[in-house]
């Protein structure tokens, strides 16, 4: 929810407007949100005596009978919009198809649509939601580990347009995010482990305590559902609940400052910089946290030539990937593809690189000054690193299939995309340098490592956020 408070002054050319709009939004852990006994959520919409909820179809297969009872048992009348949101679904066509059962609905401006699903759906419906009337409210109930983790915290909606990954959203808040960790007992172990690796990404660069839990827990964690399953040691629930409490709140202290990502500088793009070529290359896409895997054991090992981070802490990073079965490399992770990532990413962050690395686990800094041989040079030693670890680094169950909800084969028109973009933005090679500055440990830096200071004296949270690939997969 907002509030806007703006002031007019007359010039002597016109006139001018200052807004300010004030954005509260609430987060509320919930085992169980669905039980007729915990009446929360429902009282969400006893105003309104009605529920407009778009769900995916599998978390529906799973849960529709559960969420029907739930409503019915608080006397709310419910329809209930199945989408099947993949990568090439992401798409004005999958969005219109909700904006047409709001329409049916006849859904009242201020009357929040109920959103139950991963990060996808939760896209694509929220951005829906930000069209609609121009302002419509919703409610998130996130139901994978990357929708709890990572997308629950962003206020960033989209759809793909034409060949472009998020190219038309919005920035737009939910009243509510209702976050049910139970889901997590029916999500496939794959499902599981590709949500680790936003944990490894938010604790690897900001929080190391956590880290550290993922390293003494990482086996169990993945096995036992982050503890949900029955069985699941007291001692692991208590971890994981640790973890997924502290992780949520790291995630929003960087995000908040930066809700409109007007700074680039994000801690949370850990990951995000080659991912996206790693995600479209091959035949059959990687998962998301695969993808991201990949580009953060990389930028660990380009950390470790640079000497942002020690050869233990190194080791350490890799070891907590290979433990998790994520993956740290791909036969198709060459010099050209990361070549086309690097030029691609240039654009998108304004010419510079902004590449987040570990210096050292748990504070970050940003590579802006590196050339291509560096860059290459990183790549070659991590290929032989790879060598010692098992399936030479590649992950287990690392390809999306039918529980990623329709994201199952590989879309070329998003590969050419990249391609494109990269032809665009100029090889790097030939370039020689790219040229900016470096964030380490939450200091502002600037050009050529100039320490750039605000009033207070650092630039505290505002280079912060989050990178917005919230793709993953869905119950």
């Amino acid at each position: 929810m907002s509030d806007l408070v703006a002031t007019v002054q007359e010039t002597k050319s016109g006139f001018r407007v200052d807004g300010y709009e004030k954005i509260s939004y609430d987060f509320t852990f919930l085992d169980g949100v669905f039980k007729p006994e915990n009446p929360q959520l429902a009282e969400c919409y006893k105003k309104w005596g009605r529920v407009l909820a778009v769900t995916d179809l599998n978390v529906y297969n799973v849960y529709g009978e559960q969420i029907e009872k739930y409503f019915e048992h608080h006397e709310l009348e419910l329809k209930v919009h199945k989408t099947k949101i993949g990568e090439k679904a992401k798409t004005i066509p999958t969005l219109l198809s909700i904006v047409d059962s709001m329409t049916e609905f006849g859904i009242y401006r201020k009357e929040p649509v109920l959103v139950v699903g991963g990060g996808l759906v939760t896209d694509v419906a929220g951005f829906a939601c930000a069209a609609y009337r121009r302002n419509t409210n919703f409610i998130r109930v996130p139901t994978t580990v990357i929708g709890l983790i990572d997308a629950s915290v962003s206020i960033k909606v989209a759809v793909n347009y034409g060949n472009y990954k998020n190219r038309l959203g919005a920035y737009h808040a939910p009243m509510h995010t209702f976050l049910d960790f139970t889901f997590l007992r029916t999500l496939p172990t794959a499902q599981i482990r590709n949500g680790f690796a936003e944990l490894i990404k938010i604790s690897t660069c900001s929080h190391l305590d956590t880290f550290n839990l993922l390293d003494k827990y990482c086996e169990q964690l993945i096995q036992t559902g982050f503890g949900r399953i029955d069985g699941a040691p007291r001692e692991v629930r208590e971890a994981a609940d640790k973890i997924n409490r502290e992780g949520i709140h790291e995630m929003l202290k960087l995000e908040t400052p930066n809700l409109h990502e007007i700074g680039l500088d994000r801690v949370i793009a850990y990951g995000h910089t080659w991912s996206p070529m790693h995600e479209l290359v091959p035949e059959t896409p990687l998962r998301h946290g695969h993808a991201i895997s990949i580009d953060m054991a990389y930028s660990a090992t380009l950390a470790n030539n640079l000497k942002l981070i020690s050869d233990h802490e190194h080791r350490r990073i890799l070891d907590l990937f290979s433990r998790a079965g994520l993956s740290m490399d791909h036969p198709q992770f060459n010099e050209e593809i990361l070549d086309k990532g690097t030029a691609a990413i240039l654009k998108t962050r304004d010419g510079m690189l902004r590449a987040a690395v570990p210096n050292p686990i748990g504070s970050c800094t940003f590579i802006n000054n590196i050339s291509n041989s560096q860059l290459n040079e990183a790549l070659r030693r991590h290929k032989q690193l790879m060598k010692m670890y098992p399936r030479n680094g590649e992950g287990l169950e690392a390809y999306v299939d039918a529980s990623d909800t329709g994201y199952t084969e590989n879309n070329k028109q998003e590969v050419l995309a990249l391609e494109t973009a990269a032809e665009e933005a100029g090889s790097l090679n030939g370039n020689g340098y790219i040229h900016g500055g470096t964030v380490p440990n939450g200091d502002m830096k600037g050009v050529n490592c100039v320490k750039e200071q605000t009033s207070d004296g650092c630039a505290k949270g505002f280079t912060n956020g989050i990178n917005g690939f919230t793709n993953g997969t869905k119950a």
